[in-house]
């Protein structure tokens, strides 16, 4: 963030509003009119920068940095070189983020890629397809008939919208997209590169006749202020549709199969692989790599931790982890034993772990 070359330069702005902006306080109330200029990690930071410190690991950095000013909690205060002015948070990160998000605005929503205003003249658009008002339509992409369009969407350059697809209002769909057979809310953040409602992989296994394909005949239904990271696939449903929760959050490279129903508010890491027909609660949060089995059921709150391999039902608030998973305090205590079994030690065991996996 030192050098934000593609994006606005933020504004200048004083300790003092940055402490009124977050909660903080300000340790030296002299330096209150001290100027930052920008954000910067703490081995980056120069004299106009802000940066933060919350995790002993970048002890040594903390020591060296070279920064104006640090957002840092009381338990680390005292750490704090003299020359670099203390604002103290309850929550260093979260403060940062939200001095973030003030002078980088400009960032947290895809712009036009070609600064473009209204329909570039290479877009091909059905007479059928009604666009609101405000709707930006960059350079060769496609859009079918009956397609619908809300004010404020941006359709990025070489993005297709199949026949009667729906678009809410202040979208975004990056370039190179396709989409096809779905129906999507307001606020959705498509990210370059997805692939959204093309068929499920449904096959009756026939063996050495060949195998019968299922008809995909569901849509993809995305809720308002989804986010989906760059080349994820969404599977439109067989029979019942693919659901996407209001305010879930989906990373990179994710594969989503059909029937697959996630709920509000979930949080779903890169190159995850959900099977088709599985069900995931509300506030769920999943690691990189994991995998999910088909017609599983992952209850709300559930946490799952990265690479994991995910055969069985998960209850809620549950954290669960491993190959398979099972219960993160089993899975730490297997692997415990194992290391100890490596070395030739005696293991003693404990019986099995009580409960539903609740922590």
């Amino acid at each position: 963030m030192a050098q934000p070359t593609f994006f606005e330069q933020p504004r200048s702005s004083t300790l003092a509003e940055l402490a009124a902006l977050t909660g903080a306080h300000l340790a030296d109330p002299s330096r209150a009119g001290q100027q930052v200029r920008g954000l910067a990690s703490l081995d980056e930071a120069g004299p106009m920068h802000l940066a933060f410190f919350d995790n002993l690991k970048y002890s040594d950095q903390l020591a060296a940095t070279r920064a104006g000013a640090c957002l840092v909690s009381a338990r680390f205060e005292a750490s704090v070189p003299p020359h670099v002015a203390v604002l103290r948070a309850k929550q260093p990160f979260r403060a940062f983020v939200q001095i973030a998000r003030e002078l980088h605005h400009d960032t947290l929503r895809p712009q036009s890629w070609f600064g473009c205003e209204g329909i570039a003249p290479s877009a091909i658009i059905d007479p059928t397809a009604r666009l609101e008002d405000g709707v930006i339509v960059e350079p060769l992409a496609v859009i079918g008939p009956n397609v619908e369009i809300g004010s404020g969407t941006v359709i990025g350059a070489g993005a297709v919208i199949a026949a009667s697809v729906k678009i809410g209002r202040d979208c975004n769909v990056g370039a190179h997209c396709a989409i096809q057979c779905a129906m999507i809310g307001n606020n959705v953040l498509i990210h370059p590169g997805c692939n959204i409602g093309q068929d499920g992989y449904g096959f009756v296994f026939f063996g050495p006749e060949g195998h019968l394909k299922v008809p995909q005949t569901g849509r993809v239904l995305i809720q308002n202020d989804v986010e989906i990271g760059a080349g994820t696939t969404i599977d439109r449903g067989s029979l019942r549709d693919t659901v996407i929760g209001e305010g879930t959050k989906i990373d990179n490279q994710v594969q989503i199969g059909h029937n697959v129903s996630i709920g509000r508010r979930c949080l779903l890491a890169a190159q995850i692989g959900l099977a088709g027909s599985l069900t995931i609660g509300d506030n769920v949060a999943i690691g990189a790599k994991a995998g999910l089995n088909n017609h599983i059921k992952i209850g709300d709150g559930a946490q799952i931790a990265a690479m994991s391999a995910v055969k069985d039902d998960i209850p809620a608030n549950a954290r669960w982890g491993g190959h398979l998973a099972r219960p993160t305090k089993q899975w730490f205590r297997e692997v415990l034993a194992l290391e100890r079994l490596a070395r030739g030690e005696k293991v003693e065991t404990k019986g099995d772990v009580k409960g539903e996996g609740q922590e």
